[in-house]
């Protein structure tokens, strides 16, 4: 019980929520104080932006102009049907074309969001040898030393693969139900939204905290356990992670600094 009092205490606070929003920040004056680990930066903000115009190219723009077209289609139509109606119920285009406006703005945040995840999917996945070297480099400049638990290269390759295919479970499982709460009006929306965030969120954790939780060979459930535990730290980190990965060009150098 004193747990959960002092967990609450810290949400309603913000404590240890703001600390996590900060951490992207920090990292800015950290690398500068230490411009040696700029080295291990720039390969994978390469990488980075790669995968980001390849992204940018082949999801958001065929994505905004099939919607653009689909709301050109409709407009038209509602324009056509207009023509039929009394002369005073022509506002209604003008009602219709702010929908559309207001529904494809949320659509434009919605992708770049997904963008931004699949981004640090990807570039988590090839960047992972240079962001091996910067934790350590980091772990050796925190702590005065490093640990590492060595196994053979064939382990190592398994076990990242094993991690992003439970990633991956883990994600089908919890969005399913999330998704089928959408049809449930107004509570199932809500639910499903808030679910979503929380679970892009812990995966954000995951990604750019698994550089040294990969390092002490953590199962999994114990990366997972790991993240939840530091809850609202993570909570934070990974909400402010998640909106600068979100942002485009941005999110092409951010990716290393929240590593």
């Amino acid at each position: 019980s004193l747990n959960f009092f002092t967990m609450t205490k810290q949400i309603f606070t913000g404590f240890g929520f703001l600390n996590g929003v900060s951490y992207p920040f920090l990292a800015i004056k950290f690398i500068w104080q230490n411009q040696s680990l700029l080295k291990y930066l720039i390969i994978p903000i390469i990488i980075n932006f790669t995968i980001g115009i390849i992204a940018y190219i082949l999801l958001l723009n065929p994505s905004l102009y099939l919607f653009d077209s689909l709301t050109s289609n409709l407009i038209l139509s509602v324009d056509q049907g207009l023509d039929q109606l009394p002369e005073w119920l022509h506002f209604l285009v003008y009602i219709i074309v702010f929908l559309s406006l207001l529904v494809k703005g949320l659509i434009f945040i919605t992708l770049l969001v997904i963008v931004g995840f699949i981004i640090v999917q990807f570039g988590s996945i090839l960047g992972s040898p240079f962001y091996g070297k910067l934790s350590e480099k980091l772990e050796i400049l925190a702590r005065g030393k490093l640990e590492i638990i060595e196994i053979n290269f064939i382990q190592e390759i398994l076990r990242a693969i094993l991690f992003e295919l439970k990633k991956l479970v883990l994600i089908i499982v919890i969005s399913t139900p999330l998704f089928l709460l959408n049809f449930i009006p107004s509570i199932g929306n809500l639910i499903s939204l808030i679910g979503g965030i929380t679970l892009t969120t812990t995966i954000i954790c995951l990604d750019f905290c698994d550089a040294i939780l990969e390092r002490k060979r953590l199962k999994f459930r114990s990366k997972l356990k790991f993240i939840w535990s530091k809850f609202p730290l993570t909570a934070g980190f990974g909400l402010m992670c998640l909106t600068l990965v979100s942002i485009p060009l941005l999110n092409l150098i951010v990716i290393p600094l929240c590593v």
